[in-house]
């Protein structure tokens, strides 16, 4: 139980004032607080089960040392991308 919650503080701070949350935000200002709030959570929840899948996946396959440097190079790789406008 403990890691879940480690998990669920990790993406709640995560996620606070990102490009979710901002659309999430203008649909609400459109369609209200109840349909944003479902549409949010079925959405955040498809893709999130596509990640925990995956990495399910790739976890079982890879050691986590070597997972652990590829998603820092992937975060390093699309800030410099984000940086030079490229994204």
């Amino acid at each position: 139980m403990k890691e879940v919650l480690y998990v669920f503080v990790a993406i709640f701070f995560a996620e606070l004032g990102d490009k979710t949350q901002l659309a999430t935000i203008a649909f609400a200002s459109r369609y209200g607080w109840t349909k944003a709030f479902v549409g949010a959570i079925l959405g955040l929840a498809l893709v999130n089960l596509i990640g925990a899948f995956i990495g399910d996946k790739i976890g079982k396959a890879l050691p986590v040392e070597l997972i652990h440097k590829g998603a820092g190079i992937l975060f390093i790789l699309l800030g410099l991308l984000m940086l030079f406008g490229k994204v």
